[in-house]
């Protein structure tokens, strides 16, 4: 499955310009996520390059890895940008309260049983 996470809102909280502190269990769900071989794009409105390092930094430091950065993973099999192709996507805008511990919870239970 490929899965396209926000940033600021779903992995740490809102703090734009800054990094946000991190939201609950955000780390860990997306960690098993890539250890059960899904293929993650993190998709974020953060797109120029001084934007782009602190987050890359804040990832690399908390072991979260990621096949492509605002854009299609290679084997996505077309690229039609400026749109991504993904089949989940995990955003504050989609889950509303993702603040709130219970929506990572939810998504490593459907990590865990299969779903996901």
């Amino acid at each position: 499955m490929i899965i396209a996470i926000d940033f600021d809102g779903t992995i740490v909280e809102h703090a734009f310009p800054e990094i946000g502190n991190p939201i609950p269990r955000a780390i860990e769900a997306i960690q098993m996520l890539k250890m059960k071989k899904h293929k993650l794009i993190l998709w974020t409105c953060r797109n120029s390059r001084e934007q782009l390092i602190p987050v890359l930094k804040y990832c690399k430091k908390n072991g979260l890895k990621f096949d492509a950065i605002n854009y299609n993973v290679k084997d996505a099999g077309f690229n039609p940008l400026p749109k991504i192709y993904y089949d989940l996507l995990i955003d504050d805008h989609a889950f509303p309260l993702m603040k709130s511990e219970d929506k990572w919870l939810e998504i490593i239970k459907a990590i865990e049983i299969g779903t996901l």
